[in-house]
């Protein structure tokens, strides 16, 4: 609107001025070396414009013939770059869709145009790892990594080479080259994070973690600082309780739902004879999360105190997760060391329809305990070899008795969860198409105690293996057809490190200055 109004304006001056000039008309007289020259002031301006355009004329003329050496080199320069642009797009299309030929031939042509472009070292290392040639992909990473524009990508090109081929060493040095040179790198920050915290060296992943702080958001942050301090206070626990004191007390602080924590830093508090706090600090985390460690740990904050007395205190934690299975079952313990049958017997009623391992454990101890009935101790004993398997502490298919701050699989910070193990299998049998949209199957509830035949007979064992919970099914169960080929198979990107590795999600990276758009300049 602003353009057609100084259009309109501009306009209206010329037609003015041209309107002024005709209603005063005038002569000029040029008189010069004997010439004199008589016209009148509108045709003296009709000439000098007519001057004007062509001296215009003949400056534009002679400066394209001036310029038109650049201008050609111009034309050449963007008919490469449109080549090299088509390259590669066909390139990266064909490594996409796993065409190794096609692929080759695509990183030839780009090289012979334009071998120094990032995406063209970008095209010649996935090529390679296409064709499965480890030294090219190296080389082209390596290349990479030496410029200032590709240096990241071609560090965590030599990463993932690394890990695919077991080079912890070199892995380790390319992960902490590139922490060096951007603290922004998600997978370098935490690459270098479980290779220090794999050595011991919490202190130093410590440090790495306060400098990739603001990169993590505060709950995460939080979280990975509380696993590390938690793991730096168990290595220093035997040689330096004061400061594994500090340590477990402050990641119970930052991460209150972290069970080792709680459970260390109770224990430790408990020690040290400050009973009132370790009882706080353990019963946060039993709000959030009841576990045997914790109330293990609650159970021992006064040292000296009768059976009895740690009775109650359990009591009165197991008030705080009223029906919860840990709360029955730390419960039921205290009260069987007290010799308050009654109690355990109380606090498991709830848990004997479908009992896990250790609530059958606990009954067998209670009936050896009150009765001293070993024939139902046995039964008892039985049931539970064929019972539901109770939480542990589970992470990427490894069960520990122990908490770790590592998965002994592949490293990963903080993957331990309390949880049954049965639940982290990800292939189970596929039950036959026909059963599919049956009822589900229930698990069949053991027999009751009045009905099982005595311990002593021979068919107690078989009737308690033939009822357990985990008694073979008579409906065929077919195994798990083979999985069939994907249409379009993909060939892993360089920040892939493959099946075998954890699958990292980074964010999308905007395009920068010195992509596509560096071909045409």
């Amino acid at each position: 609107m602003i353009r057609v109004a100084v259009y309109l304006i501009v306009v209206g001056v010329l037609a003015f001025g041209a309107a002024w000039l005709a209603d005063r008309p005038g002569e000029v007289v040029v008189t010069w070396q004997g010439w004199r020259l008589e016209t009148s002031v509108m045709v003296l301006c009709a000439a000098l414009l007519a001057a004007l355009a062509v001296l215009l004329l003949l400056w534009s003329l002679l400066r394209l013939i001036w310029r038109s050496p650049f201008l050609l080199r111009t034309v050449l320069h963007n008919r490469r770059g449109e080549r090299a642009y088509a390259a590669i797009s066909h390139g990266l299309i064909a490594v996409g869709a796993g065409d190794a030929d096609a692929a080759r031939k695509s990183m030839l042509e780009v090289n012979r145009i334009a071998a120094a472009e990032p995406l063209a070292l970008l095209l010649s290392a996935q090529t390679a790892q296409l064709a499965g040639d480890r030294e090219a992909a190296n080389r082209a990473f390596r290349a990479m990594a030496n410029r200032a524009d590709t240096k990241t990508l071609g560090l965590h090109g030599l990463f993932v080479e690394a890990q695919r081929h077991d080079d912890v060493v070199s892995a380790r040095a390319y992960a902490e080259e590139a922490a060096r040179v951007s603290a922004t790198l998600g997978w370098a920050g935490r690459a270098v994070l479980e290779f220090r915290s794999a050595t011991g060296d919490w202190a130093g992943a410590l440090a790495l973690l306060e400098r990739h702080k603001r990169t993590l958001g505060k709950d995460a942050y939080q979280r990975q600082r509380a696993v590390m301090l938690t793991a730096r206070a168990l290595a220093a626990e035997e040689a330096d309780r004061d400061n594994a004191k500090a340590f477990a007390l402050e990641a119970a602080k930052l991460s209150p739902t972290l069970v080792p924590a709680a459970a260390l830093a109770g224990r430790l508090l408990a020690e040290g004879g400050d009973s009132r706090k370790a009882a706080r600090v353990i019963e946060k985390a039993w709000r959030a999360n009841p576990h045997p460690e914790l109330a293990q740990a609650y159970a021992d904050v006064r040292l000296g105190d009768t059976a009895r007395d740690r009775l109650k205190r359990i009591e009165a934690l197991a008030k705080k997760a009223p029906g919860h299975v840990e709360a029955a079952l730390a419960t039921a313990r205290a009260a069987i060391d007290a010799h308050e049958f009654g109690k355990a017997r109380a606090a498991l009623a709830s848990h004997l329809k479908a009992p896990t391992r250790r609530v059958a454990l606990l009954m067998a101890a209670l009936e050896r305990a009150e009765r001293n009935d070993e024939g139902r101790a046995r039964e008892w004993m039985a049931r539970a070899l064929h019972a539901a398997p109770d939480p542990a502490w589970t992470a990427d298919g490894h069960v520990s008795d122990r908490w770790l701050p590592l998965s002994p699989a592949n490293g990963r910070l903080d993957a331990f969860e309390w949880r049954v193990p049965v639940t982290g299998i990800a292939s189970a049998p596929a039950i036959e198409p026909e059963l599919s949209h049956a009822a589900p199957l229930e698990a069949a509830a053991p027999p009751p105690a009045e009905s099982a035949p005595p311990a002593g007979q021979p068919g107690a064992a078989a009737q308690s293996e033939a009822t357990g919970p985990l008694a073979p099914s008579r409906r065929r169960i077919k195994p798990t057809p083979p999985k069939p080929e994907p249409v379009i198979p993909l060939v892993h990107a360089p920040d892939d490190p493959g099946p075998e590795a954890v699958e990292e999600h980074e964010p999308h990276a905007e395009p920068q200055d010195g992509g596509w758009r560096k071909l045409f300049e």
